[in-house]
């Protein structure tokens, strides 16, 4: 590497969770770094949900060194066994870490990056690639110089169409007004769009759980509310998950939940069911599937997330055909084989894209796979930092200490996400759990509803 690109910073896109991990690593390295966040603030994107308690205790939901620089600067960590919501990870550990004299003068909000290329090149020229610095454009035309790019973007501004076979359903588009994205606050600040209506959820991951257990609780206190769940595989077996053999007993616990909303006939449930065609009718909508039509007030697609390459069209990257992760770290993530507990470790070697100096890490770097934790995406940025400070043996030293379980592992057609916790009935105005859907910078993934950690 040159020294005049040695000097250039390496930057972040994403100020979520995995992005500022990435950043406390750059930090507690030395190396120069500048964070590009779309949102006013950190973790834009936690906020939206942060009605939802994640399943995952604060053990899991921490980057180790970023809790070592808020620990040296007086912050007292969280209770390692306790449930954080989305909001109180956002305040209580990624505002504070954003915060820090080490990070804070190195982010920059309000900033969303629309191109990622080579100064001078496009992704045909081959030659000087290598040295050639990183070009990152702005959406107000301000054009950045990087000797790196670790993109940490996520995948939450991009959420899969309701319809099946991956396409919008005939009709859709026509009947937005009626559609809601995952997670809505269904309890509370979204509570009117709800009560007294009759709703189709759609979807087989967690953050399709959450919202029907949300949606159940509504119904006892607005009784004219009516839910309808609806999944494409034949039976909901694997959204149940591992119940009480759940190596963490708040996930276990949503699929019980869930199994007790359907057999108790709180919530109606339809297998099988492919959106065809959504058509408005008056003051409602019709979901078919070609057999079967549904009545219904409002939709909830929560039939996950898929990463935009879009920004980074010039950079030579080598996408695997069916999940859009690199080509290496498929096989490790499918979700036809593995759950959210059986990913194996896996560091840069796994993330390397033919692009030098290229890294999509957190959520996007799974691409469409819903098997995501948020405790992987940490040893992802920390593997990525240690190989661009040249210290290959700690990069290549990769280590994940995952809670074994089947729970995670969703529906390849319904695929979602795999974390969250529904409130228990008894507990506070918590209600939709979620997904320990992480690493949402600017935006969490593909395929799936968010992510589990």
């Amino acid at each position: 590497m040159s020294s005049q690109l040695s000097q250039l910073p390496v930057v972040v896109i994403g100020a979520g969770p995995v992005g500022l991990a990435a950043a406390a690593q750059l930090a507690d390295r030395g190396l120069p770094f500048l964070v590009l966040e779309a949102g006013d603030g950190p973790a834009a994107a936690v906020r939206e949900w942060g009605h939802v308690r994640l399943f995952s205790p604060w053990r899991y939901d921490l980057d180790p060194a970023a809790a070592r620089l808020l620990g040296d600067a007086g912050w007292v960590r969280p209770d390692d066994d306790k449930l954080p919501t989305g909001a109180e990870l956002a305040a209580d550990y990624l505002q504070p870490l954003a915060d820090l004299p080490a990070l804070k003068p190195h982010i920059r909000y309000s900033a969303r990056v629309v191109a990622v290329t080579r100064l001078g090149l496009d992704r045909v020229r081959s030659a000087g690639r290598a040295d050639t610095p990183f070009l990152v454009r702005l959406t107000d035309g301000t054009d950045l110089h990087a000797r790196a790019v670790i993109d940490a973007s996520g995948t939450w501004d991009t959420p899969n169409v309701l319809g099946a076979y991956g396409i919008p359903a005939h009709g859709e588009a026509g009947a937005a007004a009626y559609l809601e994205n995952a997670l809505p606050d269904v309890l509370g600040r979204d509570r009117d769009r709800f009560a007294g209506r009759r709703v189709l959820v759609v979807g087989a991951g967690h953050s399709a759980a959450n919202t029907v257990l949300a949606l159940a609780a509504l119904a006892e206190q607005a009784p004219d509310t009516r839910v309808t769940w609806a999944v494409r595989s034949s039976s909901p077996t694997r959204t149940y998950g591992g119940q009480s053999a759940d190596a963490l007993p708040e996930r276990g616990a949503l699929g019980t939940r869930l199994r007790q909303a359907v057999e108790s006939g709180a919530v109606t449930l339809l297998t099988g069911f492919r959106v065809e065609r959504v058509r408005v009718d008056g003051d409602t909508v019709r979901v078919s599937d070609g057999d079967r039509t549904v009545t219904a007030d409002r939709i909830v697609s929560a039939t996950g997330f898929r990463p935009d390459h879009g920004i980074t069209g010039e950079l030579r990257l080598d996408l695997d055909p069916i999940l859009g992760s690199t080509r290496a770290l498929a096989p490790l993530i499918d979700p036809n084989e593995h759950s959210c507990g059986t990913v194996p470790p896996h560091g840069v070697d796994e993330l390397t894209h033919p692009e030098p100096g290229y890294y999509a890490i957190g959520v996007k770097s799974y691409g469409r796979a819903p098997t995501f934790l948020l405790a992987t995406g940490y040893e992802q940025a920390r593997s990525v930092v240690a190989a661009l400070a040249g210290d290959w043996a700690a990069a290549r030293d990769v280590r994940l200490d995952l809670p074994e379980t089947g729970v995670c592992s969703s529906d390849a057609v319904d695929g979602d996400s795999c974390c969250g916790t529904a409130p228990e009935e008894s507990a506070e105005p918590l209600p939709t759990a979620p997904l320990n859907l992480i690493t949402l910078g600017d935006s969490p993934a593909a395929g799936q509803a968010g992510t589990c950690c």
